[in-house]
């Protein structure tokens, strides 16, 4: 089956309506965790908006390289700026007034019409590459030749952080040659290469300051920024002519790799435009693959965004020499529990099975004492944190869940065995973080280890400490999965003995977490024995796991009371609404968001187990399917999809009314989950294999 990339178009309306378009923001990534992006405007509103953002040890220390390419146009005596920069008192110049159109198809496309002259813009990543190009077509349909000036906004930080130029201790040595620079820091190590092909380029140094960012001013954070322009490229249009350009930057930490990538891409715009083909190809091999192994599905555009939005959240780790997922874009690294929650969405029901070995392979490879790490820092020294109770526990679903796809035992056997069973005893034993098994069976464990892990002024927001709800479901599943695996293997003995201690976690769960009054499960169960009675979201996983330690009876009362008091059209709320800290708006500075990120705020991960409970209590019934889709996940998918980080899903948003995106753009869990559940549960797209692995007849 042949798949056109989708399409996002934005015409002249629409652009015009600038609150709106403000809030529109396009994103490309790399597979190594760098990305270029901005909003439909051309406008930077964050410190995470770039042309050019690398990983310098992928996928994280990433630095904001390239910021922009500001054009404009001179006609006659007249200088035409088509770029716009926003300062404190206002944005100067406006060069949005002369776009006329906005497409990702699947790239980003400027159309702009100024005095007559038509200038389109397309920008493209490649793949495993830190570079990126600018593609210009100009047509001049005037008697007089017309010039171009494109000036790059160079910069050499860390994305998460800002440039104030008088406080810094270095500064750019440039080379320049015919059509392009090179550009030099020495500490921190930073090589830098520009060029059009054609045209010339023009050294002219000096330095925009304070270029103002509204989302980060907005979120109490570091909002002034200041550039380094070291030059112009400039380029002649003859009258009535239409002209290609582009122009290729790459940059890095190691200057013999900028110059060899240099002397590789740097061979004009026919080959860019090849280059750009090659891309196009690349993400249409990706549609037509998914829809070959989910034979029969229907396309839809919003469904092809979804899968390549899937597809760039996997990114290569320098260190492990394995894949690993990007938690959330801009500014997440790849997370231990995102990226396990995530795997069988971005992998599984796409195919992409050695991408899930390798993702199991990097998690393995960083086990420490029995867990493995919560996330990668994005740093220089790359050393893995582990404040994470149930990343591990996750780990034992995802092989479960690659095990359901592949059947492929012989794999975890070789790789993962040894490993596991020295998990499980870590976890009998005690391991960091007060995490142990306790005698009544349940899974003990300190505080702000769950995913619930907000902190204002050092203290947690969300504790959880004792014997959080989810834990203690992924718990069981993990020790079912040690059953199945150990029966597979011919251990009995070690069978027996997992099925042992599932069993005594089942009892004792069963007595302990359930809340007569109103029929649902408590969030926590302390370790003096009381209990957190809060209506939160966590209780819906000990109904979707595979392995669950309820009736069904009970797992659809909780399912009903996560519908009725959580669920809204985004996803599930941290909070009822009707508990006292509840809080409704994702706003504020830092610990304002933070005393609202799991209280109260919608989380669209949260939909897919959500959906898997749902359905499953429903007994997967084709009008229960439908229903779920027309009203779980038809609004995220067929509008949400095309409003805020475009053909992606964000990362969370308000849990009140009108529901606004808040968080990251673009959320690796947040397009897994709720794909993952459309294809296996509302479309009944179940694993090949699932049969027979969960009732251990394989």
């Amino acid at each position: 089956m042949k798949v056109n990339p989708p399409e996002i178009h934005f015409g002249l309306d629409s652009i015009r309506k600038f609150e709106d378009s403000i809030h529109k923001e396009w994103i490309i990534t790399n597979g190594l965790g760098g990305y270029a992006s901005s909003t439909i405007l051309g406008l930077n509103t964050r410190k995470y908006h770039g042309l050019l953002i690398a990983a310098f040890n992928p996928p994280v220390n990433r630095h904001v390289l390239l910021e922009k390419l500001d054009e404009e146009i001179i006609f006659e005596d007249k200088v035409l700026p088509l770029y716009c920069n926003e300062f404190e008192h206002g944005i100067i110049p406006e060069g949005f007034n002369f776009l006329q159109s906005f497409h990702l198809n699947p790239f980003p496309v400027f159309r702009y019409n100024v005095e007559g002259i038509e200038v389109l813009k397309r920008i493209f990543m490649l793949y495993k590459k830190n570079a990126v190009v600018v593609l210009y077509e100009v047509f001049n349909p005037h008697l007089h030749n017309i010039t171009m000036k494109i000036y790059p906004r160079i910069n050499a930080r860390h994305f998460h952080k800002v440039t104030c130029r008088e406080k810094l201790g270095w500064s750019f040595v440039q080379t320049p040659f015919s059509n392009g620079t090179f550009l030099k820091i020495e500490r921190p190590r930073v090589f830098i290469a520009l060029t059009s092909g054609e045209g010339r380029y023009v050294p002219s140094e000096k330095w925009i300051d304070e270029v103002f960012y509204r989302v980060d001013a907005s979120r109490g954070e570091s909002s002034l920024d200041d550039y380094y322009q070291p030059g112009s490229f400039q380029f002649e249009i003859a009258a009535n002519t239409r002209k290609k350009f582009c122009i290729l930057a790459i940059g890095g930490p190691n200057e013999e790799d900028v110059k060899n990538n240099f002397l590789k891409l740097n061979k004009g715009v026919e080959h860019a435009e090849i280059l750009m083909q090659n891309e196009i190809n690349r993400l249409r091999n990706l549609l037509e693959s998914f829809y070959a192994f989910q034979s029969g599905i229907n396309v839809h555009e919003w469904l092809n965004w979804l899968v390549l939005a899937a597809d760039s959240f996997i990114v290569s780790r320098r260190s492990s020499g394995t894949s690993s997922v990007i938690a959330g874009y801009h500014w997440f690294e790849d997370w231990g529990r995102d990226s396990l929650i995530s795997l069988p969405g971005l992998t599984l029901i796409t195919g992409k099975f050695e991408k899930a070995r390798q993702i199991l392979r990097t998690f393995k490879h960083y086990c420490q004492n029995g867990i493995v790490p919560n996330r990668f820092p994005d740093k220089v020294e790359d050393k893995p944190v582990y404040n994470t109770v149930d990343a591990t526990l996750w780990f034992f679903n995802a092989i479960l869940q690659y095990l359901k796809y592949t059947g492929d035992f012989k794999f975890v056997k070789e790789e993962f065995w040894p490993v596991l069973k020295e998990i499980i005893n870590y976890h009998v034993n005690g391991t960091i973080y007060g995490i142990k098994v306790d005698s009544d069976g349940l899974l003990a464990h300190g505080p702000q280890l769950t995913w619930m892990d907000a902190v204002v002024k050092s203290k947690a927001v969300t504790p959880r400490s004792g014997r959080a709800v989810e834990i203690q479901a992924l718990w069981y599943n993990a020790l079912k999965t040690m059953e199945i695996l150990a029966s597979h293997f011919g251990e009995k003995t070690e069978a027996k003995k997992y099925a042992d201690m599932a069993e005594r976690t089942k009892q004792s769960f069963l007595e302990k977490f359930w809340n007569s009054k109103v029929n649902c499960l408590f969030d926590v169960v302390h370790d003096d024995g009381s209990v957190d009675t809060s209506i939160r979201p966590n209780q819906i996983v000990a109904v979707a796991l595979d392995f669950s330690m309820l009736s069904k009876e009970r797992g659809e009362q909780v399912v009903n009371i996560v519908w009725r008091k959580l669920l809204t059209p985004y996803g599930l709320r941290t909070l009822s609404a009707d508990d006292a800290h509840y809080r409704g708006r994702y706003v504020g500075d830092w610990n304002e968001r933070n005393l609202a990120y799991h209280n109260g705020t919608a989380w669209p991960w949260l939909l897919g187990p959500f959906i898997t409970a749902f359905l499953k209590v429903k007994n997967y019934e084709e009008k229960w399917r439908t229903f779920a889709f027309e009203n779980f996940l038809k609004e995220l998918f067929t509008k949400h999809v095309f409003e805020a980080g475009l053909g992606t899903v964000s990362e969370i948003f308000d849990g009140d009314q009108p529901y606004s995106p808040r968080g990251c753009i673009s959320q690796a869990w947040s397009v897994a989950e709720p794909l993952r559940a459309y294809v296996e549960d509302v479309l009944l797209r179940r694993p090949p294999f699932e049969r027979q692995i969960l009732n251990g007849s394989y």
